[in-house]
C-alpha cells in the first residue's frame, strides 16, 4: 500500500508526531502488526511501534468569529465583494464580516491578539476603511513571525442577501490580496433557519478556520 504524496507531506511537516507511514509509503505486515522502520511500517510481536520524524515545518491552527449589524444605508461589503442588498453592515470600518473574520483567525493562530488591537475602532485611521487593506497588513504581520498561509476554511451566516452567486468572486479576490491560490480559500454560505439575530435579518455573523506554517 502507497500513501498519497499529500498525505506524505503533512507527515513529515508534523512535529514529533506518531507514524503511520512515510514518504516511501511501504508497508509490509509481521505477525499482524505494524512498524514504521527507514521509510517503511510493520507491526512486531503483536505491538505497534512508532518512531519521532525530524520535523520540517510549524504548523498553527487559528479561529476567528465576527458579527456586524444590518442597517439602512451602507454598502453591503462581504470577502471583499460589494453585495447588492437594501441595507450594509455597520462598523467603523467597511464592516466586512468575513475579512474580519479571517483575520481574527490570522491573528490568533500567530499569537498575536486579534484585529481589534491592530486596527482599534476608535483610530481616525481605519474609518471607513477598505478592510481588504486590513487584510493585506494582517499577512504582513503574521509574516512577521515567519509564517505564511497554507489555507482557510470559512462560513458566512445570512438569511440576506444570498451569497452563493459571489463566492467565486469573493475567493479571487481573497485570494489576490492574500498571495495565495483560490484552491487554499474555501468560502461556505449557511442561514439559521430563520433562528437568531440572522434569522431576523438584524445582521450577519462569519467565522473561519485557517492554517499557518513556517520553517523551522
Amino acid at each position: 500500500m502507497r500513501l498519497s504524496e499529500g498525505r506524505a507531506e503533512l507527515v513529515r511537516a508534523m512535529p514529533s508526531v506518531s507514524i503511520l507511514g512515510e514518504a516511501n509509503g511501504q508497508c509490509s505486515m509481521v505477525n499482524g502488526q505494524r512498524s514504521m522502520v527507514n521509510g517503511q511500517w510493520s507491526t512486531v510481536n503483536g505491538q505497534r511501534s512508532t518512531v519521532n520524524v525530524q520535523s520540517t515545518m510549524r504548523i498553527r491552527v487559528g479561529y476567528g468569529y465576527d458579527v456586524h449589524r444590518l442597517v439602512a444605508d451602507r454598502e453591503c461589503w462581504i470577502g471583499g465583494v460589494n453585495i447588492p442588498h437594501d441595507k450594509g453592515l455597520l462598523g467603523h470600518s467597511d464592516a466586512d464580516v468575513l475579512i474580519h473574520a479571517i483575520c481574527d483567525a490570522l491573528l490568533g493562530a500567530a499569537n498575536m491578539r486579534d484585529i481589534g488591537f491592530h486596527f482599534p475602532d476608535n483610530d481616525p485611521e481605519f474609518h471607513n476603511i477598505d478592510s481588504k487593506v486590513l487584510l493585506k497588513k494582517t499577512v504582513e504581520l503574521i509574516a512577521t513571525k515567519g509564517y505564511s498561509i497554507g489555507n482557510i476554511d470559512a462560513t458566512v451566516c445570512a438569511e440576506r442577501p444570498k451569497l452563493k452567486p459571489y463566492i467565486p468572486t469573493m475567493q479571487e479576490v481573497l485570494a489576490g490580496v492574500m498571495g495565495i491560490d483560490t484552491e487554499d480559500i474555501s468560502i461556505k454560505a449557511t442561514t439559521e433557519e430563520r433562528l437568531g439575530f440572522t434569522g431576523r435579518e438584524e445582521g450577519i455573523s462569519a467565522s473561519a478556520v485557517v492554517l499557518i506554517i513556517r520553517p523551522f
